[in-house]
């Protein structure tokens, strides 16, 4: 779909407007500040929501394009588009976003400075979503890295400093390294960053050329999927959580590392579909390490900001298994386990920073009878817990189950690294990785008792003030949209699944 509003770039301009904005700000007038950088927001939410509703279904590919020359010398130019499986991205940016600047209503430690960088790094978020020109979206994936760092570093809490500069030095060697083979694409397949026609330019090499450039998928895969936690190249996340103020911990677990795992996606195994094929069967392995380990690790620790840092490792594991089953339904889990997951890491991080503003404590040891306290965050704790365990009714479960059927089918698929084999590894990995859920409702459960439903301990806990109206609507407003995409899960999978046909349309193409 063309239109004639370039809606897209409107929604990456309302936060560098309000940025913007914000800067000319006096540095007194919190309120104003506080109410631009929700505006914004607001207008990317719903510009983000028109696209997702207006995503033609029937016609699919990319839609809502702007397209014009930067520099053609380079064969570079601003392209920005969505498909099925960006637009829903868009979406779920736009959530978390706006139910970060309403967690953070009350922060007083120089509001203008945080927002302003809050604003840019979701401009960011926004631009590498919808960029189809790679340098664009280097471009807007590089731009995140520096607000993230000043976030962490200038509003953290405990080893903020070293958690900022830990994240920043590993996800900057990740996609120095992915840069590396988008280059060597790029001057081997036809000099244009277009992703269309640098696609285009993929399929149509000669098969010995192909081979020269196949093993650089490794370096696109591995190096976009540092951001996404793969691993063994995930531990500087849960020190990033945990020193991350709230609103950046919500966009951190919510969204950045779906962008990394969306950069797997886009960029390496529907650039490379042949390259994705031969190698995917052994990079899946990684994929479980991620499942099992960090759920594990989970269970086990006590701070709640590394509970669920660890948790949406464990998630993000999940989605890189849906996506190297290279088949529909692992697909489309991983399309869905993308937004679930977002808004439910979103929704998670939230109620412990309104916990931690009010305690000052994130030890689940020392926090007991915050029902009382909360009772609303109780709920929605429930409700994210739920949702990350897979509970039918919840849009964990279809994607959870999706991702296992895609991981089966794929073992019945002949392997291109072993010839003469089926991936029947594959269906091992599957019931491995169901283990995820009973790791996950271990850790839930033991969290939701010792923190909200034990008998209150410590009578100071019971002296901290409820939740205000804006952290009350938040709550519902995440859990209200994993309540409808679970019971009514065809609103998020109808969009999801037109993008899936797209990425096998070019499986099918390689294979042929």
């Amino acid at each position: 779909m063309n239109f004639s509003i370039p809606v897209l770039t409107l929604i990456m301009l309302a936060p560098v407007i309000g940025a913007a904005v914000i800067l000319i700000t006096p540095r007194e007038r919190t309120d104003i500040i506080k109410t631009v950088a929700a505006s914004a927001f607001a207008v990317s939410l719903l510009l983000s929501f028109f696209v997702f509703a207006g995503y033609d279904r029937a016609v699919g590919g990319f839609q809502f394009a702007e397209q014009t020359s930067w520099i053609p010398e380079l064969g570079i130019g601003y392209h920005v588009a969505v498909d099925g499986f960006s637009a829903p991205m868009l979406l779920l940016t736009a959530i978390v976003a706006f139910c970060a600047v309403l967690v953070s209503w009350k922060l007083d430690d120089r509001p203008r400075e945080f927002f302003s960088f809050l604003l840019m790094l979701v401009a960011g978020v926004f631009g590498a979503f919808m960029s189809l020109d790679i340098f664009l979206f280097l471009i807007f994936y590089e731009l995140v890295l520096f607000p993230v760092y000043v976030l962490i570093a200038g509003w953290g809490s405990k080893n903020r400093e070293y958690a900022a500069m830990k994240l920043t030095i590993y996800l900057f060697v990740g996609s120095l390294v992915a840069i590396v083979g988008l280059l060597v694409v790029y001057f081997q397949a036809g000099a244009t960053f277009d992703f269309v026609k640098l696609q285009q330019g993929v399929l149509a090499l000669a098969p010995e050329k192909f081979e020269q450039i196949k093993p650089w998928f490794i370096a696109i895969f591995i190096g976009f999927g540092v951001l996404a936690s793969i691993w063994p190249l995930h531990n500087w996340s849960p020190d990033g959580y945990a020193a991350a103020p709230t609103a950046v911990s919500m966009l951190h677990g919510g969204v950045l590392k779906a962008t990394g795992a969306y950069a797997a996606l886009r960029f390496g195994v529907q650039l490379m579909p042949e390259a994705a094929q031969y190698y995917l069967p052994v990079i899946v392995f990684l994929c479980l390490a991620n499942v099992i380990y960090a759920g594990l690790i989970a269970f086990r620790q006590t701070d709640l900001k590394y509970i669920i840092g660890f948790s949406s490792v464990a998630h993000l594991g999940l989605v890189l298994l849906g996506i190297t089953s290279l088949n529909e339904f692992g697909l489309n889990g991983a399309g869905l386990e993308l937004f679930a997951g977002g808004v439910m890491t979103g929704l998670m991080f939230a109620l412990v920073g309104m916990i931690y503003e009010r305690a000052h404590l994130r030890d689940i040891e020392e926090l007991n009878g915050m029902f009382r306290v909360m009772p609303l965050a109780a709920i929605g704790f429930v409700i994210g817990s739920l949702a990350a365990m897979g509970m039918p009714g919840l849009p964990g479960f279809p994607a959870e189950v999706m991702i296992f059927m895609g991981l089966w089918r794929a073992a019945e698929t002949p392997s291109l690294i072993f010839p003469g084999q089926l991936n029947w590894w594959f269906s091992w990995i599957a019931i491995a990785g169901v283990l995820t859920v009973v790791i996950t409702a271990a850790w839930t459960l033991r969290v939701a008792y010792k923190v909200y439903f034990s008998e209150p301990k410590n009578p100071e806990l019971q002296k901290l003030p409820g939740l205000d109206a804006l952290e009350k609507f938040s709550i519902v407003f995440m859990c209200g949209v994993l309540i409808v995409v679970g019971v009514m899960p065809n609103t998020v999978m109808q969009v999801i699944q037109v993008g899936v046909q797209t990425i096998l349309a070019s499986l099918t193409r390689a294979s042929g």
